[in-house]
């Protein structure tokens, strides 16, 4: 039999834990796989529990986003990285829905099972990986400081119940430079996003031809003045590609360097979890080594520019 371990944070969602761990060893033996079962406990578990792991033909990261993206970092420290595959059952669940997945966790067991391998790229912000979007600017901390019980009462309606008290703040402005494939620019902006995805903050197709396997990342800074402006983006965002929005500084590249005036106060948001820092300087890249995927076959085409499995 094949061998799957499964890394599962049974504080994602709200589900009761036994029947999930119960499901996971009768629907996946039933299919081939010999199974292990890996909880993490705290913050940090699910990197350390992958890189403990000896062999296994597949790792399976059951958790939110946060969770994938510990897998994910704890995969990249080992000396043979394994081949990895996401159960979402967070509450946003932004990486999961973009490959195809659904709410149903059986179900999505079942389309990783029937799925296919793909190489995926992995974004690295000052050599911290990020999977699918790293973003700094009001508001970006709600998804990480709402607290756990408005998340399990009200899932996803939690952040925004959050977000209404944080409207009295005034904007954030950052002035930065900024150097993209050797050309270096200047700004003051209150947003800036780098992602690797078409779905970013529970919003589908923030982008329509993006790639996860073209070892590129997309940039966009916006210099918002006012919770107007703020309006305005969201109201554009739901209707259009995030390129064509009035003032979006866009660019699609491999490498990226930004240097703030002073260091920011706030933290980045990679994954949906805060990234402390203690820099005025971040450098994005793209991870050269191998990191294969179990993905759902629903978006390979749209997602995925390469042939091979």
């Amino acid at each position: 039999m094949k061998k799957c371990v499964i890394i599962y944070n049974p504080e994602s969602g709200r589900r009761k834990t036994k029947l999930i761990e119960n499901t996971f060893y009768d629907h996946l033996e039933k299919n081939g796989y010999d199974v292990i079962l890996l909880r993490t406990r705290k913050k940090g578990d699910a990197s350390m529990l992958i890189q403990s792991i000896d062999k296994a033909d597949l790792v399976i990261s059951a958790g939110g986003d946060g969770t994938l993206n510990e897998v994910v970092k704890g995969n990249l420290q080992r000396e043979k990285r394994l081949t990895i595959a996401n159960l979402p059952m967070g509450t946003t669940n932004d990486f999961g829905f973009m490959l195809g997945h659904t709410r149903n966790y059986v179900k999505n067991l079942d389309l990783l099972i029937n799925g296919v391998v793909k190489e995926i790229d992995v974004c690295l912000i000052n050599e911290h990986p990020f999977v699918y979007v790293a973003c700094l600017g009001d508001f970006i901390n709600l998804s990480y400081e709402t607290p756990r019980k408005l998340k399990e009462q009200y899932g996803k309606f939690g952040y925004i119940y959050y977000g209404l008290k944080q409207l009295k703040k005034k904007i954030t402005e950052y002035d930065i430079s900024y150097t993209i494939d050797g050309e270096t620019y200047h700004g003051k902006y209150a947003f800036m996003f780098i992602t690797n995805a078409s779905r970013v903050a529970g919003i589908n197709n923030v982008y329509d031809d993006i790639k996860l396997d073209d070892k590129m990342f997309e940039v966009a800074f916006y210099p918002i003045k006012n919770k107007a402006d703020i309006m305005k983006a969201i109201m554009y965002i739901t209707t259009t590609d995030v390129k064509n929005i009035p003032g979006i500084e866009y660019y699609q590249t491999d490498n990226l360097e930004i240097e703030f005036n002073s260091t920011p106060n706030a933290s980045w948001c990679i994954d949906g979890e805060e990234y402390k820092h203690n820099t005025n300087k971040f450098i994005f890249r793209i991870d050269k080594g191998d990191n294969k995927m179990l993905v759902p076959t629903k978006n390979v085409e749209k997602l995925f520019e390469s042939d091979e499995e």
